[in-house]
């Protein structure tokens, strides 16, 4: 397509704007540790900067033999013309490949390694400048299909420390390293928040179709984490503003709103036909306010129905890529429709738009965080995520990100990382009887830690020991002591509190913790040995029974007589007697005393009454002297 006149001064103005944005960018390039583990000269830690596609292994690491190829050492060829390949032998550590950058694009260097066996990709700069970001080129019909096929990590590093790496080995040392991904997210709490930079735009090649792909795959992911309150989730959209010289031309009015202040490039890059910028401007809009509106309910995770909804529904092939369509697919998700139009306001105003306002302000990068200059673009933990955009690898960035030993369950799954406490229970503490280890999987790999068990605290180093404290340690595993059972009697040396863990029960003796041996009483001579009783021992007691008609009290190991005799009925029945008169002369006592009691207090009571208030039967007397007196 040619643009010419105003047409191609415009497309040169986002150009030039784009380069400008870019240039005067806080970029941050994305590391991953490196560590050379041999030979002993050039051992030690360096920078690598993660590619943008492939499969970077975050929250892991890989340690293996590194081979520099001695022909096709750029990469720009398929090794199987030079008969070269990669495979590691069965045993043998992985191949991470040493290429030299130039002559050809980075995802080839690393798609034709790949094809070759390497496990991983090192491309040695040849220029001495800080570390860049290997990005994706522009996709076209040649290198498209191995773009998205690229499945291993790549890593760009210096050329200082190139020259060393291909010192070593063309000199016959072998050369091990050890790429780790653990710390290239931050983890520092058990809730991960990410965003994606993304568009509404479907007609934009390649990398519109990972990301619509992406969207789809991993929504059901995203649900799951949101609703579960693991993670927060924010979207994004990248907009651009007209040059004010451009802001009253044909051009821009197509591809801006609000009067040039925010603007995408023309879908099909032709201004005369098919969509415009401004209708992509005006459906990320939409899509933030779905956002708004959603999140203001309390149901954030409707944007990935509504998004992946109306890719399917509203495409621009079919030409059903306007309002009609969205409204469509708004109010089949039960959405407030006025509000989202209320929320986008006038496209037509020559005002500010507070939303996008501050989409185009949250371009700029904060803290370690650096601009967002490349659409797709993933944030998870202010951390610009690199490699490529699915769903398996995201994943893995996110799970990452949240504190060991607080992932999610679906973090833990054998699709995202490898259980390494089914590997000899990952050099834990275990006690197989009980089904009881320190060994906890994580995400990053494993923890040992001794673990808490229906309200029991197990203490120690998680390796070697944990031992079960406190109140209801003897209901896990008899606390560690012995126990036994037989013939319908259990016995345990078990003790829940105090400073003894274990002690042999009464009835027997021994440590406490691997055995304890029955005592025989009646051997023994503790128990039983009044002259009438007559022992035998069981296990963990005994049993003893008397002579004639005597009945055995332990307490005292004693016989006494079942039956009382005559002068002892004739006591009894005296003393009942006794104790009967006492209680009813008590009783009698009580009535006479409590009656005085209330005669002296009601006459007392009246002669205080008297002085006071006129009586009854003082009343006729009042009188009486009061007629005399008259």
């Amino acid at each position: 397509m040619k643009l010419r006149g105003p047409s191609f001064c415009l497309f040169l103005g986002f150009i030039l704007l784009s380069f400008a944005l870019s240039s005067m960018a806080k970029f941050m390039v994305e590391k991953n540790s490196l560590s050379v583990t041999s030979p002993e000269k050039i051992k030690g830690n360096y920078d690598s900067a993660i590619g943008n596609f492939g499969i970077p292994q975050y929250g892991g690491s890989m340690t293996g033999n590194v081979v520099f190829p001695k022909d096709n050492q750029r990469g720009c060829k398929e090794f199987d013309e030079y008969g070269i390949s990669f495979k590691s032998k069965p045993g043998a550590l992985p191949t991470i490949v040493l290429l030299d950058r130039g002559h050809c694009f980075f995802a080839l260097k690393v798609w034709n390694a790949q094809k070759a066996g390497a496990s991983a990709v090192l491309l040695a700069d040849d220029r001495k400048e800080k570390l860049i970001t290997m990005d994706t080129p522009k996709e076209d019909g040649s290198n498209a299909k191995y773009i998205e096929n690229i499945t291993i990590p790549s890593a760009l590093i210096e050329k200082r420390f190139g020259e060393k790496l291909k010192s070593a080995i063309n000199g016959g040392d072998m050369v091990n390293i050890n790429l780790d991904w653990r710390e290239a997210v931050p983890h520092p709490d058990d809730r991960v928040e990410y965003e994606l930079w993304t568009n509404s735009n479907d007609e934009c090649g390649v990398k519109c179709d990972m990301l619509m792909r992406f969207v789809k795959d991993f929504k059901s992911s995203a649900q799951v984490l949101e609703k579960g309150g693991y993670t927060q989730f924010t979207p994004h959209y990248i907009t651009w503003y007209c040059p004010h010289a451009f802001t009253s031309s044909k051009q821009c009015k197509s591809q801006c709103i609000n009067h040039g202040r925010y603007c995408a490039p023309d879908p099909e890059k032709d201004f005369s036909s098919g969509y415009d910028g401004k209708d992509v401007v005006i459906e990320n809009l939409r899509q933030l306010c779905v956002f708004k509106v959603a999140n203001e309910t309390k149901k954030p995770s409707v944007w990935w129905d509504y998004v992946t909804d109306f890719q399917i529904r509203c495409p621009m092939k079919e030409k059903k890529y306007n309002k009609e369509c969205a409204d469509a697919v708004i109010n089949s998700l039960g959405l407030d429709l006025k509000k989202i139009e209320k929320c986008m306001g006038d496209p037509n105003a020559d005002s500010e738009n507070p939303l996008l306002k501050e989409e185009q302000n949250a371009q700029v990068g904060k803290g370690a965080r650096g601009d967002v200059t490349i659409l797709p673009t993933l944030v998870v933990n202010n951390r610009q995520y690199r490699g490529k955009l699915e769903k398996g690898s995201v994943l893995k960035a996110i799970c990452s990100g949240f504190e060991e030993t607080t992932e999610p369950a679906v973090c833990l799954s054998s699709d995202v990382e490898t259980n390494e406490c089914l590997d000899n229970n990952g050099g834990c503490w275990q006690d197989k009887a009980a089904n009881i280890t320190a060994c906890k999987d994580t995400f990053r790999g494993r923890v040992c830690k001794c673990p808490l068990i229906d309200g029991v605290q197990f203490k120690g180093d998680g390796y070697k020991t944990c031992e079960a404290s406190g109140s209801g340690r003897c209901k896990i595993n008899n606390g560690g002591c012995w126990h036994e059972a037989r013939n319908g009697h259990a016995f345990t040396a078990c003790l829940d509190n105090g400073k003894v863990k274990c002690q042999c029960p009464p009835g027997f003796k021994g440590d406490g913790v691997k055995s304890c041996e029955d005592i025989d009483e009646c051997k023994e001579k503790k128990a039983c040995q009044c002259p009438e009783c007559s022992c035998k021992n069981t296990w963990g007691s005994y049993n003893c029974s008397c002579s004639r008609d005597l009945l055995y009290i332990k307490d005292h190991d004693t016989c006494i007589s079942k039956t009382a005799s005559p002068q002892g009925k004739s006591a009894w029945a005296a003393f009942w007697v006794l104790l009967v008169g006492l209680v009813m002369a008590a009783g009698g006592a009580y009535l006479v005393y409590n009656y005085r009691i209330r005669s002296y207090m009601d006459s007392e009571i009246r002669a205080i009454m008297a002085q006071y208030i006129p009586l009854d039967s003082q009343e006729g007397v009042v009188n009486q002297v009061n007629e005399e007196r008259a």
